[in-house]
C-alpha cells in the first residue's frame, strides 16, 4: 500500500468515524429529553410536538449514519478498485482526448458518480420527509427536476469545463491562476443570474401581492435604507412543508425571496421581522464576506490543481495509468472526491463565521423592529413549524450548525 493510498484510508475512516460519533453523541442527547418539554420551550410548544420533532432528528439522524456508510463505501470502491481510472479511459476512448472530448468525459463522469445516490435521495423525500407530514412533491415532479438539474448541468458546465482544459493547454505554469479568475468570475455572475434564470425554471416566482403586508415590508426595507424593487414569493409548497427565507443577488439585482409557506405559517409582524434579518445581511456586508471567503478557498483548490497537474504519482497512486500523466481531466475528477476529507475539517470554522453572522443579523432586526419580540416569535414558529431539534448537543452544533441554536438566539437577543 502506497503512502498517499494509506493517507487517503485513515482520512475517510476518520471523517466516517467522527461525522458518526457526533450523530450518535447528539441522539443519545437529544433523547435524554425527550420526556418533558425543557423550561425555556413550555410556552410555544406541546409534549407531543416537542417529541415529534425528537422523532424527526432520531429519524434523519439514522438516515445520515447510512448515507454516510455507504457514500463512505463508494468512494473507497471507485478510487481503491481502479473504477475510476476505468470508468476515464473507457470515456476517453470512446470521445477522445481532444478539448471538447475531455470535458464530455469529466462531464459524464460526474454524472455516473451520481447515480448511486439517487436511491437515498429518493427514499429521503419519499419515506423520511413525508413519514412527517414534509414531502408535498410527486415523482414525477422529482423525476423531473432531475432531469432539468442535469440539462441546466449540461448547458453551464460543458461550456465551462471546456474551458478550463482549454487554459490548461494555452496559458502556460500559471494557467491554474488564469482557472481561478475564469471561475471566479462565473460565479459573480451565478450569484445574479441563479435567482434570476435558474431558480424560474423550478419553482414559480411572483412579487409579492398588493396589501398591508406588502406595505409593511417595503417600509421597512425604505426605513432600514435598503431599496429593494421586488419582494418574491416562492411556490416551496409544490415540493415541501419546510419554511425559509433568503437573500439572493447583489447591488441591483438583489431580492428577498420568501416561501409561501412562511408567509402562511406567520403574522405580518413576524414576516417583518423575518425580512429585517435578511436585510441584516446585506446591509453588514456578509454577502461580500462570504464570497471572499468562497474567493480563498477556490484559490486555494486551483493552487492544488496547479500543483498536481502532470503529477504522475498522484494519479498512478490511484490506478490511473502513464496516459493520464499531464492530463487534467484525472486529477480534477480525483481533487473533486478527496476535497471533502480535508474540507470537513473546516467545518467548525466555517459555521462559527456563519452564526457569527446570524447573531449580527438577529441584532439587526431587533435594532429594526424596535424590540427583540417579533424575531424571537418568528425563530420559534420557524422552529415549531419545521420540527427543528431544540435541543443539540453543543459539540454537534458547533460542529455542523450555520446557525446558533434557539436558545442562544434568544439568549443574544435579550443581552443586546
Amino acid at each position: 500500500m502506497s503512502t498517499l493510498i494509506l493517507i487517503f484510508v485513515l482520512l475517510l475512516l476518520a471523517k466516517l468515524g467522527t461525522g458518526i460519533a457526533l450523530d450518535c453523541i447528539n441522539l443519545k442527547y437529544v433523547k435524554a429529553q425527550a420526556d418533558q418539554v425543557p423550561e425555556p420551550f413550555q410556552d410555544f410548544i406541546e409534549l407531543p410536538e416537542y417529541q415529534k420533532s425528537i422523532e424527526y432528528t432520531a429519524a434523519k439522524t439514522r438516515f445520515g449514519i447510512l448515507n454516510d456508510l455507504f457514500d463512505a463505501a463508494v468512494l473507497a470502491v471507485v478510487l481503491l478498485s481502479g473504477l475510476l481510472a476505468g470508468i476515464y479511459g473507457y470515456l476517453s476512448g470512446w470521445l477522445g482526448m481532444g478539448l471538447w472530448g475531455q470535458a464530455l468525459v469529466l462531464f459524464l463522469t460526474g454524472v455516473l458518480l451520481s447515480l448511486p445516490g439517487l436511491p437515498f435521495d429518493w427514499w429521503h423525500t419519499f419515506k423520511l420527509e413525508e413519514r412527517f407530514g414534509f414531502n408535498k412533491s410527486t415523482k414525477s415532479l422529482w423525476f423531473a427536476d432531475k432531469l432539468k438539474g442535469l440539462l441546466v448541468g449540461f448547458v453551464i458546465g460543458y461550456p465551462l469545463l471546456a474551458l478550463l482544459i482549454f487554459l490548461v493547454e494555452s496559458s502556460g505554469p500559471l494557467w491554474w491562476l488564469w482557472g481561478f479568475l475564469v471561475f471566479f468570475a462565473f460565479q459573480l455572475v451565478m450569484v445574479v443570474a441563479y435567482p434570476m434564470f435558474i431558480m424560474p425554471l423550478f419553482n414559480k416566482m411572483t412579487p409579492l401581492e398588493e396589501g398591508d403586508l406588502k406595505a409593511r415590508l417595503f417600509a421597512l426595507a425604505d426605513r432600514t435604507g435598503f431599496k429593494a424593487q421586488t419582494i418574491l414569493v416562492m411556490d416551496g409548497s409544490k415540493r415541501s412543508g419546510h419554511s425559509n427565507a433568503f437573500f439572493a443577488g447583489f447591488g441591483r439585482f438583489r431580492r428577498i425571496v420568501l416561501f409561501d409557506t412562511l408567509i402562511e405559517q406567520m403574522n405580518a409582524e413576524q414576516l417583518e421581522a423575518v425580512l429585517a434579518h435578511e436585510i441584516g445581511h446585506y446591509k453588514l456586508g456578509h454577502i461580500p464576506k462570504m464570497i471572499v471567503l468562497s474567493a480563498v478557498s477556490s484559490l486555494a483548490m486551483f493552487a492544488a490543481l496547479g500543483w498536481l497537474e502532470g503529477a504522475r504519482w498522484f494519479t498512478e497512486a490511484f490506478h490511473f495509468g502513464p496516459e493520464a500523466g499531464g492530463q487534467l481531466v484525472p486529477v480534477l475528477l480525483l481533487v473533486m472526491l478527496l476535497a471533502g476529507l480535508v474540507t470537513f475539517w473546516l467545518s467548525p470554522l466555517t459555521s462559527l463565521l456563519s452564526r457569527k453572522h446570524e447573531y449580527e443579523a438577529d441584532a439587526f432586526a431587533r435594532n429594526a423592529m424596535g424590540s427583540d419580540q417579533p424575531l424571537s416569535q418568528a425563530l420559534r414558529k420557524l422552529h415549531k413549524e419545521n420540527l427543528s431539534n431544540l435541543t443539540p448537543h453543543p459539540l454537534y452544533s458547533g460542529f455542523h450548525y450555520s446557525h446558533p441554536t434557539l436558545i442562544e438566539r434568544e439568549e443574544a437577543l435579550r443581552q443586546g
